[in-house]
């Protein structure tokens, strides 16, 4: 063997990482290498959960580049939340294989220039796969696609948890049984790689096997004064799911469990709200809710994060598939510009007067209702959890008070016309 192929032979085993380097992650430590080193050459199981920012899905995708070279014969399946969420990295493992780094290493150790025979949204396959079995070195895809007569060598998940199953038993079960049955596309002398941040107590992470966790705190990858940022642009339980990797107890929360269904149609005929932002640290969140005859209240939420005329585009088009009639705003904030933009674009508004204190009106009517209301599964995750975080001191209100405020106005209309439940 020349020395030149034992120099990268040596790299590849001591310090991948650095390949990591070449190709343009420059921001990768010696933790990175700790992490891919373990991707790459353990034999057992591993679950790693490392804080938001922490380059673990950075280090998947060189993981993805490099096991296609140096493992050519090897297929992996690899598994995010969605289809959509595989694309951006299986098309960063694309790009990867194709930098002049790889093209040298693939010329040093097989003689040999590295070609992409497949490359798309969701599938790596090289020339360098001398494999007769006929499936593609890299397949990526949603935790939820058909499994039916797949197998790997090495299945990997990553951020399969997220916000959703924070916020929903469903989604949470959902998720376990579709973890679960990965076990069985894994070949009898494969193995699973895990990355993720946990959210729940009892999600899919928790049962995971042979878990490692990296808090913010402990790698050193975000300095203080960046981290107190972060803190405060969020809510408490937020900061430590996601930089601290715990959970905080609910016990004292006002809003929890929230409950969810399919039945898109049972909220046809209802109100709508909106609490708009104009400029600074609020948000826009609309609501959405239809009582019905057996005492459950239908709701539906929104936010975003930008100026409310950026959103009305998109409010339209919920309030045409939602079938909603009129949308009530306050009208102390803005002296009615919201109402006249809304009445212009030819919605039925109503305009209200806002003299209420918030966190009592929250804790009022949100708070007495809560336990009746039923969302509908496509609710912005965004919406859900800022009502779960709520407290008398939260930074961020938007949604609750957009919930209470309809709710509010609901519970003094004269006359309301709930439809009957399961139509």
């Amino acid at each position: 063997m020349n020395v030149k192929k034992q120099e990268v032979l040596d790299l590849l085993w001591n310090e991948p990482y650095k390949i990591g380097h070449w190709v343009g992650f420059t921001d990768l430590t010696e933790l990175h290498n700790e992490w891919l080193r373990s991707f790459l050459y353990a034999d057992a199981d591993q679950t790693l959960l490392a804080h938001r920012g922490s380059y673990k899905t950075t280090d998947l995708s060189l993981f993805l580049a490099i096991h296609s070279v140096i493992k050519p014969n090897e297929n992996v399946i690899f598994f995010r939340k969605t289809d959509d969420d595989v694309t951006e990295v299986i098309a960063q493992s694309q790009k990867i294989l194709k930098t002049g780094a790889m093209q040298n290493i693939s010329r040093v150790l097989y003689d040999t220039e590295l070609e992409l025979l497949k490359s798309n949204n969701s599938e790596i396959h090289t020339n360098l796969c001398t494999s007769t079995r006929g499936v593609s070195q890299v397949l990526g895809l949603g935790i939820g696609t058909s499994i039916t007569g797949k197998h790997a060598d090495i299945v990997v998940t990553d951020d399969i948890v997220n916000l959703k199953d924070r916020i929903s038993r469903a989604e949470r079960e959902r998720t376990k049984i579709q973890y679960m049955e990965l076990q069985n596309i894994k070949n009898r002398t494969g193995r699973f790689i895990n990355t993720g941040t946990p959210w729940h107590k009892e999600d899919a992470i928790s049962i995971m096997p042979n878990v490692k966790r990296y808090d913010c705190y402990s790698t050193g990858l975000i300095d203080r004064n960046t981290l107190e940022q972060l803190r405060q642009s969020m809510s408490d339980s937020l900061f430590a799911a996601n930089y601290e990797l715990k959970h905080i107890a609910d016990k004292d929360a006002m809003f929890k469990e929230p409950q969810f269904t399919k039945e898109t149609e049972l909220i046809y005929g209802g109100l709508m709200h909106i609490d708009a932002a104009y400029d600074g640290a609020d948000g826009t969140a609309f609501t959405m809710f239809k009582e019905l005859i057996d005492g459950r209240i239908i709701g539906f939420g929104k936010r975003w994060d930008k100026h409310v005329d950026d959103c009305l585009s998109e409010i339209g088009v919920y309030h045409k598939n939602l079938r909603a009639g009129s949308i009530a705003c306050e009208k102390n904030a803005d002296k009615g510009y919201l109402a006249k933009e809304l009445r212009e674009l030819g919605y039925h508004t109503n305009l209200y007067p806002e003299s209420m204190n918030k966190f009592i009106k929250i804790s009022t009517y949100l708070r007495s209702h809560w336990k009746r209301i039923v969302w509908l599964e496509d609710t912005d995750p965004e919406y859900i959890n800022e009502i779960l975080d709520y407290n008398e001191f939260a930074e961020h209100d938007d949604s609750p008070d957009s919930a209470a405020s309809l709710l509010r106005i609901m519970t003094g209309r004269s006359k309301y016309n709930p439809i009957k439940g399961g139509l």
